[in-house]
């Protein structure tokens, strides 16, 4: 019996792991990508607004993550 349940539990596992590593986040946007990581807004803006210049994006956003301490271009 102890065999069994060992295979069972075995099998739950890669399968649960299986669908967690496929399966992708409903909100995910393939479009949106990281395009840098600045110390200041001002350098993010330049950055994102020669990016629009030169069509390398549509659009941009600089956020701020405060625990690493920097701002980060999405387009």
């Amino acid at each position: 019996m102890r065999k069994v349940r060992a295979v069972l539990v075995s099998a739950v596992m890669v399968l649960g792991v299986s669908l967690t590593v496929s399966a992708a986040p409903a909100h995910a946007d393939s479009t949106v990508k990281l395009s840098g990581v600045f110390t200041d807004l001002s350098e993010c803006e330049r950055i994102g607004t020669k990016g629009i210049t030169q069509n390398w994006w549509d659009h941009y956003s600089c956020v701020w993550e405060p625990r690493y301490g920097y701002y980060f271009l999405y387009a």
